[in-house]
């Protein structure tokens, strides 16, 4: 399988055969050529009622209308924005203040929120797919116009917008659907939320491939009797998930190969995964091949992957994050000095190669702040650290700024840091990572509160949480406050996070 046209492929799916499944919730299922009717008919709504060529947000969880409308969009050669509908407010307010979309496709139950931008609800959207089919000129996303924006967590407390192209995409497909053996028609676990770039690695894999996506919503996922009830009857063939997700899943003795026989495959993303956990998954599933993977947001997912086994395991304490891919070259920079250093010592990871992002949307100086031109290919400074061994495989040492990875999401710790000191009961704040086995396992905030009326202190944290929670993702909020009289500071007269990280994690 070649994949040359995102839109198109999935397009000749429909056409070959209409009533193959491509979505499948419980009884529930859905087909490619329902699909390709809804969002054609959605995409001569939205080409008959917007003029600009603005991207479009699409609000909601893993309905399969957001598919629609993902698709709707790119028919009509616009971007589109995945925001899930359990984002607060403020979050929300600042996403479309950057990206200034031409309109609001509202899957989920859109929050009182006020905006110009006009919305068009769940009701409207069944209305759309249910009338006749409108003609349409069908102008699809191509080449370097981009296809779908993802926004991120950013040092200021204003998110980023990710802009991934039609090129950028198709590079990570092709990658994916061959180097990790994905036949066509497999089913593919659907947990992530679309509004987080690892549900690309399962959407668009599944779509070009006559896969289906069988998607897990968050009301099963955080009842652990309905999870693990849920789980076998799935039968699917890829899993798709952070490894902190897998982690809450080996909590149950009966997920194994066993009682799980479908998965023949499990691809990680988002975060680093676990020796103990990789080690585990081999123990409790010797049939299935089991793949890690890494790459940032920026250059569309993923751009390394590799084959865990238990030689591989016996050879690293840390899992490699496998080899680049054909088209990608991996370099390595001085932080300091800002020069290539030579293979196989330590630095900076720089990406260069066609799924590299063009920038950040609307902000011409973040993005040339981690964007530049490579030998004539986009590159971007990933602010990870690493090397790579003689044979080419790609090993991680952590971050060189502070920027971190819980529970599969990025997040920039100044993000937290503004956000919480605007907290009214806050005077100053630095939140700092505990690392278990490499991996960020809790958020700590060290804060200088102002004068309270509060007598206890857990009582002081239930507040300030409540604040900080109408600003930032619930997995953005500290699990733990420590309360001090004043932050550590450097000799310059900044806070001293760099301390504070190392007495946490002696």
């Amino acid at each position: 399988m070649k994949v040359a046209n995102i839109v198109q492929t999935i397009e000749d799916w429909a056409s070959r055969e209409p009533d193959r499944v491509v979505y499948c919730e419980g009884q529930v299922t859905y087909t490619y050529g329902q699909l390709a009717e809804w969002s054609d008919k959605l995409a001569a709504y939205l080409d008959a009622t917007i003029k600009s060529k603005a991207p479009i947000v699409v609000y909601g969880e893993l309905e399969f209308e957001m598919l629609v409308a993902f698709l709707a969009a790119s028919k009509t050669g616009r971007a589109y924005i995945p925001i899930e509908s359990s984002t607060p407010k403020d979050r929300v307010e600042l996403i479309l203040s950057v990206a200034q979309p031409a309109l609001i496709i509202s899957i989920g139950d859109w929050q009182e929120l006020a905006t110009s931008i006009p919305i068009t609800n769940r009701e409207t959207v069944n209305e759309i797919i249910s009338a006749e089919s409108l003609i349409y000129e069908k102008q699809p996303v191509m080449g370097d116009q981009t296809y779908y924006i993802i926004f991120t967590s950013g040092t200021t407390g204003v998110p980023k917008g990710v802009q991934i192209s039609h090129d950028n995409l198709v590079s990570f497909v092709n990658w994916e659907l061959s180097d990790f053996n994905l036949r066509e028609g497999l089913q593919f676990l659907s947990q992530a939320p679309y509004s987080f770039d690892l549900s690309v690695m399962g959407v668009y894999s599944a779509l070009t491939s006559g896969g289906s996506l069988a998607p897990l919503k968050k009301s099963v996922i955080n009842d652990f009797k309905a999870l693990f009830t849920t789980l076998p009857k799935l039968d699917i063939n890829v899993w798709v998930s952070t490894p902190s997700f897998m982690k809450i899943c080996l909590m149950e003795p009966t997920f194994d190969g066993h009682h799980v026989p479908s998965i023949e495959r499990f691809l990680f993303c988002g975060e680093e995964l676990p020796k103990k956990t990789a080690v585990e998954l081999l123990q409790r599933f010797p049939e299935a091949e089991i793949y890690n993977t890494y790459g940032p947001t920026e250059a569309t997912v993923a751009i390394s992957g590799v084959l865990v086994t238990s030689e591989l395991m016996e050879t690293y304490n840390r899992v490699p994050i496998g080899y680049v891919k054909e088209d990608t070259q991996v370099f390595f920079m001085d932080p300091d000095s800002e020069t290539i250093i030579e293979n196989g010592q330590m630095g900076e990871i720089i990406i260069s190669g066609p799924s590299v992002s063009k920038g950040y949307l609307n902000n011409p100086e973040k993005t040339q702040a981690a964007f530049f031109e490579y030998q004539g290919q986009p590159a971007y400074r990933t602010g990870d650290c690493g090397r790579v061994t003689e044979d080419g495989l790609l090993l991680y040492e952590g971050r060189i700024d502070f920027q971190v990875k819980f529970h599969g999401y990025r997040i920039e710790l100044e993000d937290i840091d503004h956000h919480l000191s605007s907290v009214s009961l806050v005077k100053q704040a630095v939140v700092v990572p505990k690392y278990q086995e490499h991996k960020v396992e809790q958020l700590i905030a060290y804060v200088v509160p102002e004068a309270h009326s509060y007598e206890k202190e857990f009582q002081l944290t239930k507040a300030i949480k409540e604040s900080l929670s109408e600003f930032v993702m619930d997995y953005m909020i500290p699990q733990r406050f420590v309360y001090v009289d004043q932050l550590l500071q450097t000799p310059n007269g900044k806070i001293d996070r760099k301390s504070l990280i190392n007495e946490v994690n002696p």
